[in-house]
């Protein structure tokens, strides 16, 4: 790992974080704010071996300081050394990088926090709460789970976006962000009670801005009473 990313970076060495670094060997637009690239691995696939909803760090340059985001493998292919990446377009500095990166460019990542705990037992159905940001990692997930049938609230424009769902299995239910989530929240909090009431063995996964997830975490697990190993929580992305 480069010394230019401070104090995040020398705890990351401390935990014996892996760094890599990854290459572009091409890149498409997706829709005019959904972007896509694939990159070369650095050796890091054969070195760390994959698993469901696998992200990374990236590092960039913010006004001379170092800023780390997470991303998760797209098409992660071991043998090859290669996987996809892909950016849901806003302000900031890696949404900047991913907008003008090309064939050759790099970037240094860092490999340290990512895992998969498989439920058990096995989900008798998914419930997803999900943006483009985390899109994704909500594809790796449903892959990961199938044939469990989901029920997903999507927040935000879907529209164009790469989602990877079976129509017979996976229910849909798109929530326009309001509110700084509020909505979302609100959607949620209306429906999932009697949904989990209808399945033995429920699995709920919440992948939103850090304060939505945070909130719906809370609620499913002191309100409904969802066991922790029936739920992951993770936040994508800081509402500003």
């Amino acid at each position: 790992m480069g010394q230019g990313h401070g104090w995040e970076g020398a705890v990351l060495r401390l935990l014996r974080a892996k760094d890599f670094t990854f290459t572009v060997t091409d890149a498409e637009n997706v829709t005019g704010t959904y972007r896509r690239l694939h990159l070369t691995d650095g050796g890091m696939l054969a070195a760390t071996g994959v698993h469901p909803t696998m992200w990374v760090r990236l590092w960039f340059d913010n006004a001379g300081k170092p800023h780390q985001r997470a991303y998760t493998l797209v098409d992660p292919d071991p043998a090859a050394g290669t996987f996809s990446l892909e950016f849901a377009l806003h302000e900031g500095c890696a949404s900047d990088w991913a907008r003008t990166a090309k064939p050759g460019d790099t970037v240094e990542a860092t490999v340290h926090g990512t895992g998969f705990d498989r439920p058990g037992p096995e989900p008798s159905h998914v419930f997803a709460v999900a943006d483009p940001a985390s899109l994704p990692a909500l594809n790796s997930l449903l892959a990961a789970l199938d044939p469990a049938p989901a029920t997903i609230w999507f927040e935000g424009d879907a529209e164009g976006l790469p989602l990877h769902t079976d129509p017979s299995r996976h229910e849909i239910r798109r929530v326009p962000r309001l509110d700084s989530g509020a909505g979302l929240v609100t959607q949620v909090k209306t429906d999932l009670p009697d949904l989990l009431k209808g399945t033995p063995h429920p699995y709920v996964w919440i992948a939103c801005d850090t304060a939505t997830t945070r909130t719906l975490s809370t609620y499913v697990r002191k309100e409904l009473g969802l066991p922790k190993p029936r739920m992951h929580a993770l936040g994508y992305w800081r509402a500003t």
